[in-house]
């Protein structure tokens, strides 16, 4: 088969399925860099995700929810390290804002709203509130959601090393 300027060949019917190819097109060799850079973080998310046993929504959720339970914690301390809890809290919320950011979002209502979501998550009594705390970033619509549901999620053990 004749693809551009190069041929192919394509072999059907195999037994095995132990091995895959993929063939990357682009207009130049920034492109296609590009291209190979994409795939392989692509190809290495899918293998930790195959790897883990355990997963957690995405979008920013797992560092909102920490950050507001960290927050909390901060509070009960007395001693200057009470400081350090919440500069890490904070700190945490970089994510995010930068995942915001980086779709051209308002950042700062949109973790705010997340914080908030989190923060009744954690302090209501309503059993109701229990599925907030899958509550992430939707950065199509540029809204908040639970992305457990809708399938955005992480390994768990990004998060923990």
């Amino acid at each position: 088969v004749r693809i551009g300027d190069g041929e192919m060949l394509y072999v059907y019917g195999c037994a095995g399925h132990g091995a895959s190819t993929i063939v990357l097109r682009g207009a130049n060799e920034y492109m296609l860099d590009e291209m190979d850079r994409a795939l392989h973080d692509s190809l290495c998310v899918v293998k930790r995700m195959l790897e883990s046993n355990t997963l957690v929504p995405g979008g920013g959720a797992a560092e909102a929810g920490l950050s507001v339970h960290l927050d909390d914690y901060a509070n009960t301390i007395k001693t200057r390290e009470q400081m350090v809890i919440q500069e890490y809290a904070d700190a945490l919320l970089v994510i995010p804002k930068t995942l915001s950011v980086n779709a051209a979002k308002d950042s700062s209502e949109l973790v705010a709203k997340l914080r908030s979501v989190h923060a009744r998550g954690q302090h209501s009594e309503d059993p109701d509130d229990a599925g907030l705390k899958f509550t992430g970033l939707d950065l199509v619509e540029g809204v908040i959601r639970d992305n457990l549901a809708a399938g955005v999620v992480e390994p768990a053990i990004s998060k923990i090393k």
